[in-house]
């Protein structure tokens, strides 16, 4: 038995947002009235919360390096998100974005991990014992090379990633799959649990 988010110091699930929270858009989320949670997200999120799991998401958001989106205007997409969130009882601990192109070649934009270590250095996080969820071969790619275990959702670009993952054309695994966030939890609270949980004092 866990202490209410006791068991989890040092420790977050990560979580990508389009394709694994929201529903992805081929003309990307440019405004709150684009946002669609993807079913059972909240639900999900909610369960997480209850088992003091922490969450922390990484996100590319080139909408703001192709002049699509302010940051400002990325933030108001994000407040709103994570109001809708705590309403139905889930929560974020926190967001870090890449607001580049990828011919930017910066080192925050999946799969590099810039964002991954900003978030471990700031938040005292061992990667090794968090654990990544995403829907797209540069989620998965960015958890391996950071050491984090990767989890893929078949929700978003789930389905074509694991299309190329089993074909062959891509080498990239992950540890798990699952065919979306809801699935995820009971994995997500088990592993979590295995590697961290302490007995209640008492």
């Amino acid at each position: 038995m866990l202490e209410s988010g006791e068991g989890y110091l040092n420790r977050v699930v990560f979580l990508d947002r389009d394709g694994v929270i929201n529903e992805d858009r081929p003309d990307y989320v440019k405004s709150w009235e684009e946002f669609r949670f993807i079913r059972g997200a909240r639900a999900a999120l909610k369960k997480l919360r209850l088992a003091g799991i922490p969450v922390v998401v990484i996100t590319n958001q080139s909408v703001i390096g192709r002049g699509l989106v302010s940051e400002e205007g990325l933030a108001a997409i994000h407040e709103k998100m994570i109001r809708e969130i705590r309403r139905a009882g889930g929560d974020i601990q926190k967001i870090y974005f890449c607001p580049h192109r990828p011919e930017d070649r910066c080192a925050c934009r999946k799969p590099r991990i810039g964002l991954l270590k900003k978030a471990a250095r700031e938040m005292n996080l061992d990667l090794t014992k968090c654990l990544f969820v995403g829907d797209s071969l540069k989620d998965i790619q960015a958890g391996n090379r950071a050491g984090c275990p990767t989890l893929l959702v078949q929700t978003g670009q789930g389905k074509e990633t694991l299309r190329k993952m089993l074909s062959g054309e891509t080498t990239i695994k992950p540890f798990w799959v699952c065919p979306d966030l809801p699935a995820a939890v009971p994995v997500i609270i088990n592993l979590m649990e295995k590697a961290s949980a302490r007995p209640v004092k008492g």
